[in-house]
């Protein structure tokens, strides 16, 4: 059994404001659950969700995920920053340079996201989103690997990515040194099992890993909190 990348879980103090941002800005639709959860999900149903969710949750620093956007010319690429700005988004400095080529943006709570410019070789027919951006360790890209049974398509300087085989966004981790830890993280990576599989059995495997469980899944169905290597909080869930 292996599990699949669902998505990304943004915590919001606005959940629908931060979904309206991130759904407009991708071209995404917002769906708004009872449950209060709302979800951004790709209108063709190719890629993985960003799910929305109330927390009070403060943002004290940078986060350890970003999520880096392509541009096919340089017009879209200023289509796609001013969509931002006029969602509610800002520029920000995060240490760029003049010399570097991207624009660095936050959504309307603080979240970064880079705008990548065209031509980049790295992200090229990746989508949209080009890469899920994390801070992390060569090791915890190792383990991400091996928890999606995605090959490692960068592996230099302690520098890791892994793709799935389909294609699709990047997930990549930036090395050493690392971001210090100021408190929770904000933004989180989620992955699903099957209905019919044991989500219990999964998560022995993924301890097996290198992972620490938080809390167990309870009955048939449910979802369980863990942290990867480096300390990421993470959530498993059966849908």
């Amino acid at each position: 059994m292996t599990s699949r990348f669902h998505g990304i879980n943004i915590e919001a103090h606005d959940p629908s404001r931060v979904g309206r941002f991130w759904a407009g800005v991708l071209g995404w639709e917002l769906v708004e659950h009872l449950s209060g959860e709302v979800v951004a999900l790709p209108h063709d149903g190719t890629a993985y969700r960003i799910a929305f969710r109330a927390a009070d949750t403060p943002k004290l620093d940078q986060n350890r995920i970003h999520l880096d956007l392509t541009s096919a010319s340089d017009e879209e690429m200023s289509a796609t920053v001013a969509r931002a700005l006029d969602l509610g988004g800002r520029h920000i400095d995060i240490g760029q340079t003049p010399d570097d080529g991207h624009v660095v943006l936050a959504d309307p709570e603080g979240n970064e996201l880079c705008v990548i410019e065209p031509g980049n070789s790295f992200l090229a027919d990746t989508g949209v989103i080009g890469a899920v951006n994390c801070d992390g360790s060569q090791a915890v890209g190792y383990f991400w690997s091996e928890v999606l049974g995605w090959p490692l398509v960068w592996d230099q300087d302690e520098e890791t990515a892994i793709q799935s085989p389909a294609g699709g966004s990047k997930i990549t981790w930036s090395g050493p040194p690392l971001m210090p830890r100021l408190g929770r993280d904000r933004m989180h990576l989620e992955l699903e099992v099957p209905p019919a599989d044991d989500l219990g059995a999964e998560v022995d495997r993924l301890v097996s890993l290198g992972a620490t469980v938080q809390t167990r899944p309870t009955g048939a169905e449910g979802a369980a909190v863990l942290t990867d290597p480096d300390g990421n909080e993470f959530r498993i869930l059966t849908l």
